[in-house]
């Protein structure tokens, strides 16, 4: 049965990738044309709990930002209702389970329908929702292209893009000083960005999550190429990636917290050990994230909003939108979080590194 929807809500959550504005955008132009409402949710789900943390989006709000990076509601990595934490008495930190205030919070904004746009943990976070009875659609988002139920989502090209772009300013200044030089892209468990990136600009050496690696064939490939004469060498590594028997290596930072990177300083510090060769190491980080998205995550972004906003019209909660070449489906949000989508063995982008003669760390 055709639902009866007057006003929808949006929110974006998890790590921003480039595409979320677009989204936004077509969410809204979407929705105007049934002659439905749309707010916007600041931060994720912060914004229920906040006094002005819902806002009205209509033309004029979106107007101009398809092609902006970022998010003009904001996002979070920190604010699962399921999961909120509050100090105790005692002032310890404790977790409690927010979503019903979440679910009461949209009844009281008279909110239909939510379209929540995010990873494999705000997504999750979406399919608890529903379960509990709200109206939720799911938006697929992630720079990282690791969600098993779609074949591509908004960001990770832009993030190739960006990663490629370095790297291909590292060619000149690594040959120019017979350097090796290590760059840490973005990957926590998948390493599509460090693959793709890799072999698109030639690096000599990609390590990604899906392939421990040993120092040993590592250093072996760069003393190869300095023995023929090419004085410099560049390696492409995932932050999630680890050397065989190991595990991903995690850095203390502020407040306590422990954050996945450092492994491209540490394999930097290897290589020059083993090799003797100046390396220097280089961390893209968020560089990855920011900017605005290329042609084609725009055009993803935006197929993806319309699409949602179609499945809000039949009534389809507890689905995702997802892309199936050429069309975007709607696939189940239980399926969708079910599973990751790592690097197969198989892959014709691995294939074809190694046919190149790039050297996987194995």
């Amino acid at each position: 049965m055709t639902p009866n929807i007057r006003r929808i809500a949006i929110n974006t959550g998890g790590g921003d990738a480039p595409g979320l504005n677009a989204v936004i955008r077509a969410v809204v132009r979407s929705s105007e044309q049934r002659g439905w409402e749309v707010f916007g949710i600041k931060d994720g789900y912060d914004g229920l709990f906040e006094e002005n943390g819902v806002i009205r989006l209509d033309r004029s709000a979106v107007r101009g930002i398809t092609h902006l990076g970022g998010t003009i509601i904001g996002t979070t990595n920190r604010g699962d209702p399921l999961n909120w934490r509050v100090l105790d008495e005692q002032g310890s930190t404790i977790l409690i389970d927010r979503s019903q205030e979440v679910i009461d919070a949209l009844a009281a904004h008279e909110i239909d329908a939510l379209i929540a746009v995010g990873g494999d943990g705000s997504l999750s976070i979406a399919q608890a929702l529903f379960e509990k009875g709200l109206n939720v659609i799911g938006v697929p988002k992630t720079i990282d292209n690791d969600l098993a139920a779609t074949n591509l989502t908004f960001g990770f090209l832009t993030a190739v893009e960006t990663a490629t772009d370095a790297i291909d300013k590292l060619h000149s200044t690594a040959e120019a000083h017979e350097r090796v030089m290590v760059v840490e892209l973005m990957g926590r468990n998948a390493g599509w960005i460090a693959l793709s990136a890799g072999v698109a600009a030639t690096a000599d050496i990609i390590l990604i999550p899906e392939i421990p690696y040993e120092i040993e064939r590592v250093c072996d490939k760069i003393q190869e190429r300095y023995a023929e004469g090419r004085n410099f060498a560049i390696v492409v590594v995932a932050e999630g990636a680890f050397p065989v028997g190991g595990e991903p290596l995690f850095q203390r930072q502020g407040g306590g917290k422990q954050h996945l990177g450092g492994i491209g300083a540490l394999i930097a510090e290897e290589i020059a050990e083993h090799t003797g060769q100046e390396t220097r190491h280089l961390v893209l980080g968020h560089l990855q994230r920011g900017g605005g998205p290329n042609a084609q995550d725009r055009l993803l972004a935006l197929r993806f909003g319309a699409a949602a906003v179609d499945l809000v019209a039949a009534g389809r909660f507890g689905c995702m939108v997802a892309l199936d070449p050429p069309d975007v489906l709607a696939v189940p949000l239980a399926e969708a979080i079910a599973a990751t989508k790592n690097v197969p063995m198989n892959s014709d982008i691995l294939k074809t590194a190694r046919a190149l003669g790039t050297c996987m760390g194995d």
